[in-house]
């Protein structure tokens, strides 16, 4: 007598892969993707393939995301030293021997040509969450010494690239860990204060430091024209000026309910820069106003909030560290966008996250996703 075993269906069969997923975060990325694709539908008909490619990146990154999502925190936290070497070793390389476009040395070719500033905004909450793991319970101040040497090394490559937007979203993502690991207040404020009596005191002095004679010496002078720029961009406005003026005009234009999708006249009379890229915010602006602006900023409140709750509920301190970090990650990209659109922030290539096109970013917002997802899995296990 033969036995005759039924074979399950498909969705039974991948039903294990996706158990513990967390469906809110889920829910929240599934609204800034559809947002997204939404206008770049309108801002990319007309420029090539960009919204099918935009579509493709998407789905990409899901497919990090679903990817990392299935490794477990234990194999994440072995990564982190061979990933951040790894980083560490192929910034170095790009420093003696990399490739030049535009005048900034981003990017190496080992068979492919890729840029291995990216790796550090994953590699470098990792690293950071596996040596405060390796000493909880017993953090001196020592520890945190040797943190900061972690975080300032590929910070300090990255810059001399140079690179201010990668830099300040790994520095970012390394202070984040550093904080939620118990850096003290009584560090962390007078950096702070130092810094906003620093920028009160260049806007005052405005006309002397911005005089065309004066070196900052710390900055490029593309850097310096940047700052310069944000304190008054009408000093060039047909040039150095005209991204932040164009911006600043396509936001205010949109009013309360915006001039409709696809009406956006400063979009598609290509008044503003790099629309389907770093300036896609003023686009969206123009379209779907203030009530879509706010919308829109609520649904990526939305996604932080709950990768903060992930990471309160994480089962090791690794976790909630790793979680927290990309989690304000998340948060870095949209203040840092949105605030250089709006004039209240330097131009740097800090793209929107799920609404600007870019492939590399898409695939680093995918991983910092399946992190999130990889805690909310290994806290669902914990439970049950």
């Amino acid at each position: 007598m033969s036995v005759v075993f039924e074979k399950p269906p498909l969705w039974q069969r991948l039903r294990p892969a996706f158990e513990g997923f967390d469906g809110v975060l889920a829910l929240a990325v599934a609204l800034l993707i559809c947002g997204g694709m939404l206008v770049m539908y309108s801002v990319g008909y007309d420029n090539g393939s960009r919204f099918y490619d935009h579509g493709r990146n998407m789905l990409i990154a899901l497919g990090v995301m679903f990817a990392i999502a299935q490794i477990p925190l234990q194999r994440l936290s072995a990564l982190a030293v061979p990933l951040y070497s790894i980083g560490v070793a192929l910034l170095v390389a790009v420093a003696l021997f990399g490739i030049t476009k535009k005048g900034a040395t981003r990017w190496i070719n080992i068979g492919v040509v890729i840029q291995p500033s990216e790796i550090m905004k994953i590699a470098m909450p990792l690293m950071l969450s596996w040596w405060f793991q390796k000493r909880e319970g017993a953090l001196r101040p020592l520890d945190f010494a040797v943190a900061g040497l972690i975080l300032l090394l590929p910070v300090g490559l990255i810059m001399k690239q140079p690179d201010l937007g990668t830099s300040l979203l790994v520095m970012a993502s390394g202070l984040a860990v550093i904080f939620f690991a118990g850096l003290s207040w009584k560090l962390i404020l007078p950096p702070i204060l130092l810094g906003a009596v620093g920028i009160v005191t260049l806007i005052l002095m405005e006309p002397q430091w911005c005089a065309p004679d004066v070196d900052w010496k710390i900055l490029h002078e593309y850097q310096r024209q940047r700052v310069c720029t944000l304190l008054d961009p009408t000093r060039d406005p047909l040039g150095k000026g005209f991204h932040i003026l164009q911006g600043m005009i396509a936001i205010g234009s949109g009013g309360i309910w915006g001039k409709g999708f696809m009406q956006g006249t400063q979009t598609h009379l290509e008044f503003i820069p790099e629309r389907t890229t770093d300036f896609i915010f003023a686009a969206f602006s123009e379209e779907f106003g203030l009530v879509g602006v706010v919308c829109l900023a609520l649904a990526l409140l939305f996604l932080i909030s709950r990768g903060l709750k992930i990471a309160l509920e994480g089962p090791t301190l690794f976790a909630r560290l790793l979680a927290g970090a990309v989690s304000l990650i998340f948060f870095v990209y949209g203040f840092v966008n949105m605030g250089m659109v709006s004039g209240i922030l330097p131009v740097v290539g800090v793209p929107l996250p799920f609404i600007s096109y870019g492939g590399t970013a898409m695939v680093t917002l995918g991983a910092g996703l399946g992190i999130l997802q990889a805690v909310a899995r290994a806290r669902r296990l914990v439970q049950t």
